[in-house]
């Protein structure tokens, strides 16, 4: 008789994931600082097994993963599409924390996995999110829904000064969902009579504003602004440590592996609804 069949209560029962096999992870960019928080969480969680740790430089393949079940890659813009296509042809679910994503490039991983479906790879999953902090994706989440309501909108993110890109793709990715929202809603942009000095006002994503501080001693802040005649609304969120988006991170390699086809956005994994 099964352990499970033997009693009659199920809350006494041990999970599906302390019953199963450690899901195997691989650490791509494990040297650098997410890299090697990433390894540490991994360790220290006892359904996960850190089986290869890779950087610049390393290999990507079947050979240098360690059987990996799971890659997570937090390495450059420059190199991280080259990766994911190499996990695919490999045969591992990735989750992907480096930003520098445009439509173009997950299309085409979307497409590479439709591809290894097709050629008798079925089932593999790849998870992109701009930001694995809980806090940063209810956020992102809160600015979506407040976005029809309000006449003007615009977003700061607020970096350390080592980020490579600009504007953040957590900074992106919540302009893209509060133009989506507005645009479903039927508003248009907000006023804005400036004729001179545009480039003081940020870059236009999809017609939200969004403004880049880098500055020594920030990890990763995000400010949404909402304004109305006589009032304003100010999300915020901050990251003081990247031990943060570790509960994200380890959510998102639970959840990859029962995933089909391309994720984006953390939230898609989070009961948001």
């Amino acid at each position: 008789m099964s352990e499970q069949n033997a009693s009659p209560d199920p809350a006494s029962q041990p999970s599906a994931s302390h019953a199963a096999a450690p899901i195997r992870v691989a650490v791509l960019g494990a040297a650098g600082r997410m890299g090697t928080t990433v390894c540490a969480a991994v360790d220290g969680a006892p359904d996960l097994e850190l089986v290869a740790r890779l950087d610049a430089g390393d290999d990507v393949s079947a050979a240098t993963l360690g059987g990996a079940d799971v890659a997570v890659d937090f390495t450059v813009p420059a190199a991280t599409e080259t990766n994911v296509h190499a996990l695919i042809d490999a045969g591992v679910h990735a989750v992907v924390g480096t930003t520098g994503w445009t439509d173009e490039s997950r299309g085409r991983v979307a497409e590479h996995l439709d591809g290894a479906a097709t050629a008798g790879t079925p089932g593999l999953g790849v998870l992109i999110a701009p930001n694995f902090g809980l806090s940063a994706v209810l956020a992102m989440t809160f600015a979506a829904r407040a976005a029809r309501y309000f006449e003007s909108v615009e977003v700061i993110e607020l970096h350390h000064p080592d980020k490579v890109d600009a504007p953040s793709g957590t900074a992106r990715h919540t302009a893209a969902a509060i133009a989506a929202a507005r645009a479903e809603a039927g508003v248009g942009q907000g006023p804005d009579s400036t004729e001179t000095g545009w480039e003081a006002r940020g870059a236009d994503v999809e017609g939200v504003r969004v403004h880049a501080v880098r500055l020594r001693g920030l990890v990763a802040h995000e400010e949404i602004l909402f304004g109305n005649a006589g009032e304003q609304l100010v999300i915020r969120q901050d990251s003081f440590d990247r031990v943060s988006f570790m509960p994200g991170v380890l959510l998102a390699v639970r959840e990859v592996v029962s995933r089909p086809g391309l994720t984006v956005g953390l939230e898609n994994v989070l009961d948001l609804a």
